[in-house]
């Protein structure tokens, strides 16, 4: 089995340094590349081709996180891009290009220490999926009137559960159900949101947006 091949990209050396300590010791991840700034990490990107870019949102320079990261979208579409931001608020996540969103992640630096969250975030942008960090999607809750507030509560609950990268074997497993009521449940839910004609990949990505679109803080 082929490792997938990471980017890493902070400003913060030492957090650096541990993020690329972290990942090496995983067995299917290689780091092959590390940068400090958005206009190295374009550079390396266009040299080595990793398979995901690991990308702080503030980097120092003229390039911050999403503008290096649209740049190496640009040039190679199929890269993954897991964005890491210390701000869990919905107005930060959605500064991410929701137009073309595929492939993208959102995590917390915070989340960082908890390997099995990186890991999915990884898996899931180089699958062209929409990974968003756990604790953003619990602060997030469906407008009154919305596409999902309309969603039964174990709906909701799945899908929740799918906007964090969860795979329908791990939801099985996290909510104790059968893996078939889980594809029942998800497919329930595409059909609820006018998704039941998308391959699974799209209406992954597209459930999780509407998820983000019609979702408020809970402050808010």
């Amino acid at each position: 089995m082929e490792k997938t091949r990471l980017l890493v990209v902070d400003d913060e050396a030492l957090f650096r340094e541990l993020l690329c300590r972290t990942l090496s010791a995983e067995p299917e991840l290689e780091v092959i590349g590390v940068a400090g700034d958005g206009e190295t990490a374009v550079q390396l990107a266009k040299k080595e081709k990793p398979d995901v870019v690991i990308m702080d949102i503030e980097l120092l320079g003229k390039l911050d996180g999403i503008e290096a990261a649209l740049q190496i979208k640009k040039e190679r579409p199929q890269t993954g891009i897991v964005i890491l931001s210390a701000h869990s608020e919905r107005r930060y996540v959605t500064s991410l290009p929701l137009e073309d969103i595929q492939g993208w992640a959102y995590l917390l630096k915070q989340t960082a220490p908890d390997l099995a969250t990186v890991v999915r975030a990884i898996e899931g942008s180089k699958a062209g999926m929409v990974v968003l960090d756990p604790t953003v999607v619990a602060g997030l809750r469906p407008r009154q009137g919305s596409a999902v507030a309309r969603l039964n509560p174990r709906h909701q609950e799945v899908l929740e559960l799918l906007a964090q990268g969860y795979s329908n074997a791990a939801i099985a497993q996290l909510l104790k159900l059968s893996r078939k009521s889980v594809e029942t449940y998800i497919n329930a839910i595409y059909q609820e949101l006018h998704l039941s004609h998308e391959q699974d990949i799209h209406a992954r990505v597209k459930a999780t947006l509407l998820y983000l679109e019609s979702s408020r803080g809970r402050q808010g």
